[in-house]
């Protein structure tokens, strides 16, 4: 009930008018989202540089249904692309990409359209020296976004994947996609999948992160860790040592204002952190169905904005 209460809450023009007039609302979307437009983002990405992490942007937006919404989508991220260089935090940014922002679920030729629009955005991310990663949404694109990724990776082989550890297949897309040069960002999941797919109770998919970082720390590829729960960080710790990983071997992802203090924390001893950076006029969306996708998010949520933003 809670969830569908929250996703029709998600596309309510009226609602989103009254959230954002409320005296909290500035606040909470400042910490979780960079702002409306791309010069908070690159200004976010240079602040959360120059503490010593580095950083991934998602231009807001996806489930695009029009090609020319699509067009505007993949523009963004040219722009974007090419001010991240202007500010020389190329080395440091880099971007995440919603494929169903740039047209795959388009009728009639949607895949061709999004692996055309990504085509561009890993040109200019290669002209300015920075990389791509796509984000994987739910399981019904798994394979249409796997097979976007190979396609790429023929022209820009340092694209990056998304896997999500609840989904039953992902130990064994690790294992395909572990090989030398591959980078893949490792996340719990945060959609609402059934139990024919994916794992349901909250033991069992920290489990299957377990398994799935095991597979990807011994593997030849760049693991990216995506997780904020502290006993799976100290565990993808020791796993790496295990395996004889260095630091700078694999990285740490955690999302803008979520544990902030841990972020500096990992950075401060020598581990590569990077923070997810959302940023886009539609916030209010990605931050409604962030706690709709799964309702513990709402409890992260309360418990970072009762610690201190520093």
């Amino acid at each position: 009930m809670i969830e569908r209460l929250l996703l029709g809450a998600a596309d309510s023009e009226r609602l989103k008018s009254l959230v954002a007039g409320l005296p909290y609302t500035g606040g909470l979307v400042g910490r979780f989202v960079a702002g409306e437009d791309e010069t908070a983002a690159v200004s976010t990405a240079a602040t959360l540089r120059d503490a010593g992490l580095h950083v991934t942007i998602d231009r807001l937006g996806e489930h695009t249904r029009d090609p020319d919404d699509a067009a505007v989508a993949r523009d963004g991220y040219l722009s974007l692309l090419t001010a991240l260089g202007a500010a020389g935090l190329a080395a440091a940014a880099e971007v995440s990409v919603k494929l169903s922002a740039i047209g795959q679920a388009l009728p009639g030729g949607g895949e061709q359209v999004a692996l055309e629009n990504a085509g561009r955005i890993c040109e200019r991310a290669a002209e300015v020296g920075t990389t791509v990663t796509l984000d994987m949404e739910d399981h019904t694109t798994t394979d249409s976004t796997l097979g976007i990724l190979r396609a790429l990776r023929a022209d820009y082989p340092s694209t990056g994947a998304v896997l999500q550890a609840y989904l039953h297949r992902t130990v064994a897309d690790c294992q395909d996609l572990s090989h030398a040069g591959s980078r893949v960002r490792l996340c719990k999941g945060a959609y609402r999948e059934p139990a024919s797919v994916a794992y349901q109770d909250p033991h069992e998919v920290d489990r299957a992160y377990v398994r799935a970082m095991k597979v990807l720390l011994h593997g030849q590829g760049y693991p990216m860790l995506a997780t904020h729960d502290p006993r799976l960080i100290d565990i993808a710790g020791a796993l790496a040592v295990r395996a004889g990983r260095a630091p700078g071997s694999y990285e740490y992802q955690m999302l803008l204002g979520v544990r902030p203090e841990e972020q500096l924390r990992l950075a401060g001893q020598g581990e590569k952190v990077r923070v997810y950076v959302p940023y886009g006029n539609q916030w209010y969306g990605y931050l409604v169905r962030r706690l709709a996708e799964r309702p513990a998010n709402i409890a992260l949520v309360l418990r970072t904005l009762l610690q201190p933003a520093g």
